[in-house]
C-alpha cells in the first residue's frame, strides 16, 4: 500500500508537467492526442462493470503510463517546467 501512495506522490507532480507541457508554444504534435486517450483509458466503462480492474488501472497502469509518456517530451519544455537551464 506504500508503494501505491508513494507512485500517485510521483503522479501529482507529472500531471503538473503535463498540464505545463499541454500549454507550453514548443509542445510536441502527438501530446495532444496521447493525452486524449490516456484520459479515455483511465475513464473507461470497464472501471464502472468490474471494479477490481478499475482500480488496479487507475493505481498501476494510468501512472506508470502517464510518466513514461512524460518521458518523451523534448528536454526544454522538462527544463523549462522544472525551472532549470539547458546545459550547453
Amino acid at each position: 500500500m506504500l508503494r501505491l501512495l508513494r507512485l500517485w506522490r510521483f503522479t501529482r507532480q507529472d500531471l503538473r508537467l503535463l498540464w505545463f507541457a499541454l500549454w507550453h508554444c514548443n509542445r510536441p504534435v502527438w501530446l495532444w492526442p496521447a493525452s486524449v486517450l490516456l484520459a479515455l483509458y483511465a475513464l473507461e466503462p470497464a472501471n464502472f462493470a468490474l471494479p477490481v480492474l478499475g482500480v488496479l488501472d487507475d493505481f498501476v497502469v494510468v501512472p506508470l503510463v502517464l510518466h513514461a509518456l512524460l518521458k518523451l517530451l523534448p528536454l526544454d519544455i522538462r527544463a523549462s517546467f522544472f525551472g532549470r537551464s539547458l546545459p550547453r
